[in-house]
């Protein structure tokens, strides 16, 4: 276990924390592979009926690590990209997810929350789904369940633009189910999850299969990770990361767009 993702059970609920607040909990490939096992492990763990995501700090999470991002980019990633065993995790789990969100929830941190069954929002959390600013595209299924979820018009503002989404509009747009006082938002999480470990697990579990199509979110990802690995070696990647790491505003208009 690394020490940027932190567990804890009690009354059947595993709480899974990303405990790196100085990087504003930055997904790295290390807490990738954490995050999908402990996730995998819970699905076999009669002890645990609901699973809990919430983020320390100011930030549920930045997203994926801009750093790694780069040596991708540079042809210097990791062998292994534990991403897609988190992500397909997220599609095939069968045991309710509930998810704490504050502050910033950016790329996967959001796009994970469409895979996460009851979500709960601190008064001052924005959603943010950057990729095309990136140069990149979604991911997790996201171009299929947010256009489901919300309408394609609104999907294509979030995704095309990049803008932050808040609180209140995501309750009213239906990504979250209700906003919390900052300060509330870990007790009522955890309220609300061990009020759904209550129920009857197997009940709950058969549900949630009938709900999902875990196999169409499968290969959905499939075909978003094959688009996004090719976008990462393009030139407006490496411009939109040049741009990032230099602090200014990236000129997608000097490089193909192909």
């Amino acid at each position: 276990m690394t020490p940027e993702i932190h567990t804890d059970v009690s009354e059947g609920v595993l709480t899974i924390t990303l405990a790196r607040p100085e990087k504003k909990n930055a997904l790295t490939n290390e807490m990738y592979g954490v995050l999908a096992d402990t996730i995998e492990a819970a699905q076999l763990d009669h002890g645990i009926r609901v699973v809990l995501l919430q983020g320390d700090g100011d930030s549920f999470t930045a997203g994926n690590d801009v750093g790694e991002f780069a040596a991708i980019a540079a042809g210097k990633g990791p062998g292994e990209r534990h991403v897609h065993r988190f992500l397909h995790t997220l599609a095939k789990a069968t045991k309710p997810l509930v998810a704490a969100v504050n502050g910033k929830a950016v790329g996967v941190g959001t796009t994970m929350l469409l895979h996460c069954d009851c979500v709960l929002l601190a008064d001052d959390a924005q959603l943010i789904t950057p990729f095309v600013n990136l140069a990149l595209v979604p991911e997790a299924a996201s171009s299929y369940l947010l256009p489901l979820r919300i309408g394609h018009a609104r999907a294509f503002e979030m995704f095309a633009l990049g803008e932050p989404l808040d609180a209140k509009n995501a309750v009213a747009w239906g990504i979250a189910n209700k906003i919390c006082a900052t300060d509330q938002l870990r007790a009522e999480a955890q309220r609300m999850a061990r009020r759904i470990a209550g129920k009857p697990s197997g009940s709950l579990n058969a549900m949630k299969k009938l709900m999902r199509d875990a196999e169409r979110l499968v290969a959905q990802m499939g075909k978003e990770s094959a688009q996004f690995e090719e976008r990462l070696g393009s030139a407006e990647a490496k411009e939109a990361f040049s741009a990032f790491a230099e602090k200014r505003k990236p000129d997608f208009t000097r490089v193909a767009g192909q």
